[in-house]
């Protein structure tokens, strides 16, 4: 092993007699160190879009929602709420009210889900972090509402105009006709906006944050009814576990869904993408390798002569073939070490001086993981075994005897 290994090096770095020859190496490895460094440099820059995709869902969603296994609504009763204080993976939890509703303002309607909270589910969601301008809604007042920057657009909200208030409007609960009665077939309530939030242009648009009281009030629903409970758990929390308590607490009789299920689609697309993204430039980098097998086929016909003598110095058939199949090795693995090396740099660069940017003052999201180095390398790797083993399989005792 060690004297095929030698000789192999030995017929790498040193210089062909035929230019024509170095200058095919010097290519095979230029398009090896390529190939690694756009591979590696495509699967980092499409880690941070996913994670900077998913940044929007992980500042509003929880960690676990429960929701009514069936109908909207399910009734909550104290001991289940103290059941589930004594989770010690839970750090916190918040009671929510939601349903669609039509906000009305300056004769201008939207349709939008309210959203009724109760004082936990700041410490729930990162709601600093969604805020684009004015306050929260204070617990202790009963008719203040955050709407989306898309809302405010769409109905001309301004945060804190105590003169113009937003008015929520939802249809009462039991109505058959609107003229099957002379009294009004919605239940309406004006309420102060207390600020605007900014997530996406999807979410924007979507809720209206209330009390929770007051959306219970708003939809005739009782103290202890509402639709779902949102969960923030401890960062080293075992999911798995967490749902199963909870589940126990309420005789599974509500649904237990974890972040990655509430956003189910979104996870599945990303990760297609991350799957067909890597197999269509491993398909490109299949191509470049062809070069590597190019390159070995050429050393072995500059190197008949030398085949012939090792073979009659007493070196085997199969000693050969490891010489030119270190070799094809030797190139893959110099390469694709040398090419995740250069995009390590380009994309710590890339983080640190922001070099490419999506919009004026977006930069390209990237991520400099670990993991991205081991595929690109056991990817380069695995098919340069495969490359080098398909051009040093051609070299047999004829091939050497007719030299």
């Amino acid at each position: 092993m060690k004297f095929p290994f030698y000789i192999a090096k030995r017929y790498l770095f040193s210089k062909s007699s035929q230019n024509a020859i170095n200058i095919i190496n010097i290519v095979t490895s230029v398009v090896v160190v390529i190939g690694a460094l756009a591979l590696f440099i495509v699967l980092s820059g499409f880690a941070g879009l996913k994670t900077f995709s998913l940044s929007f869902s992980n500042d509003f969603d929880p960690d676990i929602k429960i929701e009514a296994a069936t109908g909207k609504t399910f009734r909550v009763s104290e001991t289940q709420l103290k059941s589930l204080e004594e989770i010690p993976e839970i750090t916190s939890f918040s009671q929510v009210v939601e349903e669609r509703v039509v906000l009305s303002l300056n004769n201008k309607h939207h349709i939008a889900n309210i959203k009724g909270v109760d004082a936990s589910f700041v410490n729930v969601n990162a709601i600093d972090s969604i805020m684009y301008v004015g306050n929260w809604v204070n617990p202790e007042v009963f008719d203040e509402a955050v709407v989306g920057t898309g809302t405010a657009n769409l109905l001309g909200v301004v945060a804190q105009d105590y003169s113009n208030l937003l008015e929520i409007i939802v249809p009462k609960p039991g109505t058959k006709s609107i003229t099957s009665s002379s009294k009004s077939p919605y239940e309406k309530i004006k309420v102060i906006t207390k600020g605007v939030y900014r997530i996406n242009e999807d979410l924007d648009s979507k809720y209206v944050f209330t009390n929770l009281e007051l959306a219970q009030e708003l939809l005739d629903l009782n103290a202890n009814e509402i639709t779902h409970i949102e969960f923030k758990l401890k960062p080293e929390a075992d999911q798995t576990s967490v749902k199963e308590k909870i589940a126990a607490i309420f005789d599974n009789e509500v649904l237990v869904k974890s972040r990655i299920e509430l956003n189910d689609a979104l996870y599945k697309m990303l990760n297609t993408e991350n799957i067909a993204i890597y197999l269509i430039f491993t398909l490109v980098l299949i191509l470049a390798l062809f070069n590597v097998v190019g390159a070995i086929v050429m050393m072995i016909l500059d190197k008949r002569n030398n085949m012939k003598t090792l073979f009659s110095m007493g070196t085997t058939i199969r000693e050969i073939k490891q010489i030119f199949f270190f070799q094809g090795i030797i190139i893959t693995v110099l390469g694709g070490l040398l090419g995740i090396t250069l995009g390590v740099i380009v994309i710590f660069c890339q983080l640190q001086f922001k070099l490419f940017y999506i919009t004026p003052s977006l930069p390209y999201p990237v991520e400099l993981n670990f993991i991205n180095c081991v595929t690109v390398f056991l990817t380069i790797t695995i098919l340069g075994i495969f490359a080098s083993f398909l051009a040093s399989n051609r070299i047999n005792r004829n091939f050497i005897a007719n030299s």
